[in-house]
């Protein structure tokens, strides 16, 4: 009972990577799909999501918050209790595919989320607002494994997030909801990808 969500799979197909309460925190576990074992790879405070692998299989990407002060720790713990988390306050987070050696990429503050890792497995493209004090816009930038070499990939003055590959590396798919013509809408867009 509770929530398990927010599941990838391993590059082999082996293993997924899932987000669940079932500790009482956000935390993210690896479980072989053939044998069912399942394993708690984080088990710091706050919310731990939206993990991936990297296409070699020998890292792992994910979106954390880690309320720090006591009023941050409270404002978590209260909304967890009725299911909810504040999105506003996420960092990029990397670690070996079996949760050791976990590492804090990105330190902006803001919202850093929807990470995926690049194809060459070493770089990570994700969303963020970090440049902007109101919280919005959302546009994506690329960043080393070790949080050096920021690179700002859109200019969008909207909402641009949830990157992806293709599996040869030669196309980039995200969402946005740029040319919605001022509506909510937010689609797919698939695009060339060069360096």
């Amino acid at each position: 009972p509770g929530y398990d969500a927010e599941a990838s799979l391993s590059p082999d197909g082996k293993k997924m990577l899932f987000t669940s309460m079932r500790n009482g925190d956000l935390d993210l576990y690896v479980m072989d799909l053939k044998t069912g074992e399942t394993k708690q790879i984080t088990n710091a405070l706050g919310y731990d999501g939206g993990a991936w692998c990297s296409p070699d299989g020998k890292k792992i990407v994910w979106r954390a918050s880690r309320p720090k002060t006591e009023a941050e720790v409270k404002e978590y713990k209260e909304l967890l209790a009725q299911g909810l988390v504040a999105p506003t306050n996420m960092e990029i987070f990397v670690a070996n595919a079996d949760g050791s050696a976990i590492k804090q990429v990105s330190n902006f503050g803001q919202a850093n989320w929807a990470p995926t890792f690049m194809p060459d497995s070493k770089r990570i493209i994700f969303a963020s607002n970090h440049e902007y004090k109101r919280g919005f816009p959302f546009n994506l930038y690329t960043i080393n494994g070790d949080g050096t070499g920021i690179t700002k990939i859109s200019r969008d003055k909207g909402f641009d997030a949830f990157p992806m590959f293709s599996p040869d590396g030669k196309k980039i798919a995200f969402s946005s909801n740029r040319n919605n013509g001022g509506t909510r809408d937010t689609n797919v867009f698939v695009a060339d990808w060069q360096e």
